[in-house]
């Protein structure tokens, strides 16, 4: 068995990473710091980026919302998520987001951990001062398919009116590249 150490980690603190899907990621525990029970990232994210529907067949995924709002599809309804909200998704329920407001902050939890894997494949380190990297959908949809730890189903289920804003041409690409393998 395997003795773990606690892990404190302050606002400023946990490794940064620029997501290719858009937003960039301050790992708060990662898999190796909880035994494998869970990850958790704060992601800070524009108005206009959109996941595509997805699934996540071995974990559980929690969202805490701690500023701006998000448009949630999930269960075939779409529910709007505003700071001090919280959704809670079962493993293979099909889901999706879209950042609503100028700017959002959220919580990931995902329990059990397992799709670290995914998100440091589908992601390069961001580095203080240096601009974020292209939007790379191919590079999401490798790190699916090389891990299993998310499921692809389909585009963004958002119409073109739910993005408002300048970042609503990330939503136009989200929906033009994202596509099941």
């Amino acid at each position: 068995m395997t003795t773990l150490t606690s892990t404190v980690r302050d606002c400023d603190e946990g490794e940064r990473r620029w997501f290719s899907g858009g937003g960039v990621h301050t790992w708060k525990a990662t898999e190796s710091d909880t035994g494998g029970a869970f990850l958790l990232f704060e992601d800070a994210l524009d108005q206009g980026k959109a996941t595509p529907l997805h699934q996540h067949p071995h974990a559980e995924e929690t969202f805490y919302m701690l500023e701006g709002e998000i448009l949630l599809a999930l269960d075939g309804q779409q529910r709007t998520l505003h700071a001090g909200g919280s959704a809670v998704i079962p493993r293979g329920v099909p889901h999706a987001f879209l950042v609503t407001s100028r700017r959002a902050r959220m919580l990931c939890l995902q329990t059990p951990g397992g799709g670290e894997s995914f998100y440091r494949i589908a992601s390069t380190p961001a580095v203080d001062g240096q601009p974020p990297p292209p939007v790379d959908f191919d590079r999401v949809r490798q790190a699916a398919a090389a891990t299993g730890t998310i499921v692809i189903l389909g585009p963004p289920p958002f119409s073109a009116s739910e993005s408002p804003g300048p970042r609503a041409r990330h939503h136009k690409l989200a929906i033009a590249h994202y596509r099941p393998d």
